[in-house]
């Protein structure tokens, strides 16, 4: 008997003698099940509200089921294995993933499935609690603030020397990013993070010529 031939009767003996039985199904879908309904709940507990999507986080849970169940069907006949690899490898998802922390949960729940579907619980639920302490302690590390934008309308080009010098001083690198002008007056927009936003949009509105200010912060990439 060749090498070859031996590798091939393995393979083959380890998908006839699968010990897969009902009891063995039902405790590894059980215990998956309890795992994504923890997957769940960290999942609304870790996302901000006004970015919370129930559709999404019921899909995690879906996931991890799906995964373990396509992982037992792989290890009960050789068939089925090259069919789901067949079958996979086709598959194409289109669905944006808003968040990139998303994917984070994304890939935790198929790896639940995996992990569970192989039979190998402990590694699912010790994986899992670490992931969990690791997401909520990241969260709790401090952040810059992100630059805000300051727009100052105002009725000529000649204002701008003052208006950058009351922004300097609560500003430290402000940064002139557009100077529109037109008809009814000139608009600045200008890069800056502000000590105290309201004393200067204070000090701006008392300039002459100023007709309004806007100051706009947004959640984006943080400058420190």
């Amino acid at each position: 008997m060749s090498f070859k031939d031996i590798i091939k009767r393995s393979v083959l003996e380890s998908f006839t003698k699968s010990n897969l039985t009902t009891t063995t199904v039902c405790v590894t879908l059980g215990i998956t099940i309890l795992i994504a309904l923890y997957i769940f709940i960290v999942y609304y507990l870790s996302t901000r509200k006004t970015f919370y999507n129930k559709t999404f986080n019921v899909s995690l849970a879906a996931i991890a089921v799906i995964t373990a169940s396509i992982i037992l069907a792989m290890q009960s006949n050789l068939a089925i294995s090259l069919g789901m690899v067949g079958a996979l490898s086709i598959v194409r998802f289109r669905t944006a993933v808003k968040d990139p922390k998303d994917l984070v949960f994304l890939f935790w729940s198929i790896s639940v499935g995996i992990i569970c579907g192989a039979g190998l619980y402990e590694i699912a639920v010790i994986s899992s609690l670490i992931v969990t302490i690791g997401l909520f302690a990241l969260e709790l590390t401090p952040v810059g603030t992100a630059n805000g934008i300051l727009v100052v309308n105002c009725d000529s080009l000649d204002a701008e020397k003052q208006i950058m010098e009351i922004v300097r001083k609560q500003c430290r690198r402000p940064s002139v990013k557009s100077r529109n002008a037109s008809i009814a007056g000139v608009d600045f927009v200008i890069e800056c993070k502000a000590k105290e936003p309201s004393d200067m949009m204070k000090a701006l509105q008392a300039l002459k010529g100023v007709s309004g200010v806007s100051l706009m912060e947004h959640d984006g990439e943080v400058n420190f």
